[in-house]
């Protein structure tokens, strides 16, 4: 393993790990490192890959060093925590949802901005357990500035802007991470089938749900259910106003 220059050095940052998710967007820009052989950057790639294989729980600072062949100390010359980390990888994703054009038809872009933000909490399943995380990193908030900026063009202010701009993005937050829950808990087959019979067996109990389709996947996509309720909610804003 490849041992950086740095990591023998007394002068090395020590890590906080007494400090809060989010801290990281409040204590400024990291300060400038002569560092060649890594990066921040380089540093939340790597993490959300080993987010992606494995998950949170196996993401510690020692394997996430190996995986970037330097010692888990030349990582706090660019953060102070695996919280950092975390906060850092969480807004990456964000930056992978692409901003829509702004234009008149409104309705458009904030059904296409969020079905592109669910799109990538889903591609990371991971990122659906960091939703409570303060979202103060640069890529969530021109997210949020877009998504409020083509609200306030429709003419919300104050309470109604900001109740109406959590509305949808909870939406799209909760239903991304009911999807992932669900999606890793019925990855089989039979499983799907075992929760559909806890209705169908019982349906004196539940009559409604079993006539529903409850938990039945034949009854209508996730996709299509996301579209649905999204265009539900959109309309609520218009008749609203």
């Amino acid at each position: 393993m490849a041992r950086d220059a740095h990591s023998s050095s007394s002068k090395l940052p020590r890590p906080r790990p007494d400090e809060a998710p989010g801290s990281v967007w409040l204590r400024g820009a990291a300060p400038a490192r002569a560092r060649r052989t890594l990066s921040r950057e380089a540093i939340v790639i790597e993490a959300v890959a080993l987010l992606d294989e494995q998950g949170i729980d196996r993401l510690t600072m020692r394997r996430l060093a190996e995986r970037l062949n330097v010692t888990s100390t030349a990582l706090y010359w660019h953060v102070n925590t695996k919280e950092d980390v975390l906060d850092l990888a969480f807004d990456h994703i964000f930056g992978s949802v692409e901003i829509p054009p702004l234009t008149d038809d409104w309705h458009s872009a904030v059904r296409t901005l969020l079905r592109r933000w669910r799109a990538a909490m889903l591609a990371h399943p991971w990122a659906t357990t960091l939703v409570d995380r303060p979202m103060l990193g640069p890529n969530a908030l021109a997210r949020t500035e877009f998504l409020y900026a083509v609200l306030a063009g429709t003419g919300l202010t104050g309470t109604d802007l900001t109740a109406t701009a959590q509305l949808l993005a909870n939406y799209v937050i909760g239903t991304a991470a009911v999807e992932s829950t669900w999606h890793r808990s019925q990855a089989d087959p039979k499983q799907q089938s075992l929760a559909r019979r806890r209705i169908t067996d019982d349906e004196e109990r539940y009559p409604t749900l079993h006539k529903a389709g409850h938990l039945d996947e034949q009854q209508a996509s996730a996709d299509e259910l996301f579209e649905h309720n999204l265009g539900k909610l959109i309309t609520c804003v218009i008749t609203s106003q």
